[in-house]
């Protein structure tokens, strides 16, 4: 009986995931669906001996996967998938990051329902073997129910390439989660990528890249354009090359446009790596842009002014060629009233001075902070938030801009300065998800002298084809 309402409950807390699917769920997510709650069900059990509180904590989880998933959705445009779920180390060290996109009444809601699943759990509990034995067996066999389902070959053509939103609306949440993360681990890493020296004619001495934080063209969000930005417009104009890149996330997953720098593969080449690379990125650390420079003789340094952690740089970055990673400990702390993170004209005054005292050919990669969500008021002193806060921190990355450039262009040297955004800015009421999601790029190559070299103007990209652009100027 318990188990029976606990499954029609989840079904139809799966029936209000957005997006809502006009008809029933395909067969298949209905299996998957049910004997994932079974198995869910069965530990509850196992572990309270009380049918009514697995059905309540049951339920529960569901609850938080739907409310979790449509919140998801309404801020970035995407369901969950289950990459999300290794973020959750994260979200308990960066709560502000993530709980944005939950309304305080929902977390309020989810507090509560947390702290009441946890009493019962504790009040509830019998010390009857009996319940504790059936739900052991209900674990067990809906658990084998769900490896015979999911076992190589069992899945048939079904989401075989990945389409999140087509997939969810026909095989239901539950049954996308599990079933993505199976074609997940069945993914082979590429082969490796073979060392090559230093062939292009006139290359670069310095390489600076600076991925930049929900950085967009204002002129693209606000309509108007006594909002464009100096920097970049000058920058357009005196660039190698120029123009859209075509970024997957919106308002989030930085890493994924960082991968396609870093890495040089599409998405189509990552299948079901690419909600979140970094996961999968130490079986590829051949193919990233340090690896391949470092093996032609440059010098790697990764800046970020931040918790290294977070996506797990402070393992991956050094494993792929990067000689030396700064991250937060090595700016001086925030003065107070200053925001929340290292302002950007702070970072690129750091990164002049590293290009300055480089000694030997280098990348300098840097990811910044500055301009991370939520834009709410107050952020700014004396702003309302939203657009003006957001406005306020894009000027400050422009003058990044402006200055790095004329760095470059006084240090002599021949110079590669490649600027892009990484995700445009979430902000309610201006930029939302379902209209376009491209960022700009600049790239900006100098001669022996600091002169400004012409290229071929403007040409459209994605976070890949710029890696492999980076890798002409050099290889």
């Amino acid at each position: 009986m318990y188990l029976l309402a606990t499954l029609v409950g989840s079904l139809l807390l799966d029936s209000i995931v957005r997006p809502r699917p006009i008809r029933g769920r395909h067969g298949l997510g209905v299996a998957l669906h049910l004997l994932v709650v079974t198995a869910t069900f069965g530990l509850f059990l196992t572990l309270a001996g009380n049918a009514a509180v697995a059905a309540v904590l049951g339920c529960a989880l569901m609850a938080l996967f739907t409310v979790a998933s449509n919140a998801k959705y309404k801020m970035l445009g995407e369901p969950l998938v289950f990459t999300d779920l290794a973020l959750l180390a994260a979200v308990v060290r960066h709560p502000r990051f993530y709980f944005t996109a939950i309304s305080v009444r929902q977390r309020v809601l989810m507090a509560f329902g947390a702290a009441a699943a946890l009493v019962a759990l504790i009040s509830l509990i019998s010390l009857e073997a009996s319940p504790h034995v059936t739900g052991a067996v209900m674990l067990l066999a809906a658990s084998g129910g769900l490896w015979l389902m999911l076992r190589e070959g069992a899945l048939g053509d079904a989401m075989r390439v990945p389409d999140l939103e087509r997939d969810l609306l026909r095989f239901g949440l539950i049954a996308t989660l599990v079933s993505y993360w199976r074609r997940w681990r069945d993914t082979a890493d590429p082969p490796p990528c073979p060392p090559r020296a230093a062939t292009a004619p006139a290359a670069p001495e310095l390489i600076v890249i600076v991925q930049c934080e929900s950085f967009v063209d204002p002129v693209e969000i606000g309509g108007d354009a006594s909002l464009a930005l100096p920097g970049l417009t000058r920058a357009r104009v005196g660039a190698w090359q120029h123009g859209d890149l075509a970024v997957s996330g919106f308002g989030a997953y930085t890493m994924r446009t960082e991968y396609g720098v870093l890495f040089g593969r599409s998405e189509a080449e990552l299948g079901f790596r690419r909600y979140d690379p970094f996961l999968t990125a130490h079986g590829e650390t051949t193919l990233a842009l340090p690896a391949r420079l470092g093996a032609a003789g440059y010098r790697g340094i990764f800046v970020h002014p931040h918790d290294l952690g977070f996506y797990g740089r402070d393992r991956l970055m050094p494993a792929i060629g990067f000689d030396r990673v700064i991250g937060e400990d090595g700016f001086a702390p925030i003065p107070p009233g200053a925001g929340r993170y290292v302002d950007d004209r702070t970072l690129g005054a750091k990164l002049g001075d590293l290009a300055e005292t480089a000694e030997a050919p280098t990348l300098l990669y840097a990811v910044t902070m500055e301009n991370h969500g939520p834009w709410d008021a107050g952020r700014v002193p004396g702003s309302p938030g939203g657009l003006d806060a957001y406005l306020q921190h894009a000027r400050s990355s422009d003058t990044m801009l402006s200055d790095l450039v004329e760095r470059l262009a006084a240090d002599g040297r021949p110079a590669l300065l490649v600027f892009f955004g990484d995700h445009r800015p979430s902000i309610p009421g201006v930029s939302m998800p379902g209209g376009a999601r491209h960022t700009p790029y600049v790239m900006m190559r100098f001669a022996a002298g600091g002169v400004p070299m012409r290229g071929p103007g403007r040409i459209d990209l994605t976070p890949d084809e710029l890696h492999h652009a980076v890798l002409r100027s050099v290889l």
